[in-house]
């Protein structure tokens, strides 16, 4: 498959924006729409390649937010930043009626963490829009998919799952060429289980999609290394090194410029 997505470059690294009070690790920084667009600048300045925009925390545990509640939040600072800043801007949703707004006001890529499964019309709305939407495994809903999640194959179900998530997204229209998949490393999903896809990644890579993804900072790195969140990074490099050498090419993070520096080094040496 061509991947397009990738821009012409070896990798893509997309700087999380999070407009939230309760992300699992900068939540409210960022919450007024001036301090938004402050740290998206800086984003870009530090080689971000694209910014994702989240209103509502996604991490587990978290309640969603209303599809109103989202707009109020992530709409001003998509309308000025795609005013002011010349990579494409990502908003990170489950509902459609967001990614409309989101679209209708200059986003180019549509991130789901729910892949469609929690608003049937995302399919549809993206596939008629004709944007960039990321795919990403999860189950249930933020608020419940880590009570007890169980596989028996977590990377076969994986694969399943994100094969039924395509077919339902191409045949509302969405072009391959649009798609990237996401493997949801945090969602509905153990540290043994994310530690297990990572090891696996190769396996989903094989669907011919560009793949993204999302390790930063997340609960796994911790449990592997004993850290808070604030001291994860050199974990969450690591696992970006395995996953680029399993086929992954775009990596979602809130350390942009520690991760362009890691990744220009690793694919240039040998």
């Amino acid at each position: 498959m061509d991947r397009h997505n990738l821009l012409g470059k070896p990798f893509l690294v997309m700087g999380i924006l999070n407009v939230t009070s309760d992300s699992f690790y900068d939540g409210g920084r960022y919450i007024s729409p001036e301090m938004a667009l402050e740290h998206a600048f800086k984003l870009k300045e530090e080689g971000a390649d694209v910014i994702d925009i989240g209103g509502s925390s996604t991490r587990p545990g978290a309640k969603l937010v209303s599809s109103q509640d989202e707009i109020r939040r992530v709409i001003p600072v998509v309308k000025e930043l795609v005013k002011r800043i010349d990579i494409p801007i990502s908003v990170d949703t489950v509902w459609s009626s967001t990614a409309r707004a989101s679209l209708d006001a200059g986003v180019r890529w549509i991130n789901d963490i729910s892949a469609g499964r929690l608003d049937r019309l995302m399919a549809s709305i993206t596939g008629w829009c004709g944007c960039t939407v990321v795919l990403t495994h999860s189950r249930h809903t933020p608020a419940t998919m880590n009570d007890d999640p169980s596989y028996e194959d977590v990377t076969a179900e994986v694969i399943s799952e994100l094969k039924t998530a395509i077919e339902q997204f191409k045949d509302a229209g969405v072009s391959e060429r649009k798609i990237i998949i996401d493997p949801g490393f945090g969602f509905a999903k153990t540290s043994e289980h994310n530690i297990t896809l990572l090891n696996t990644l190769h396996r989903i890579t094989q669907l011919g999609y560009p793949m993204l993804v999302g390790t930063s900072r997340k609960s796994f790195i911790g449990k592997i290394t004993g850290r808070p969140v604030d001291e994860r990074l050199y974990g969450t490099l690591a696992t970006i090194a395995s996953s680029y050498s399993k086929g992954a090419r775009i990596f979602r993070v809130h350390d942009v410029k520690e991760t362009v520096d890691f990744l220009k080094v690793f694919t240039t040496v040998k």
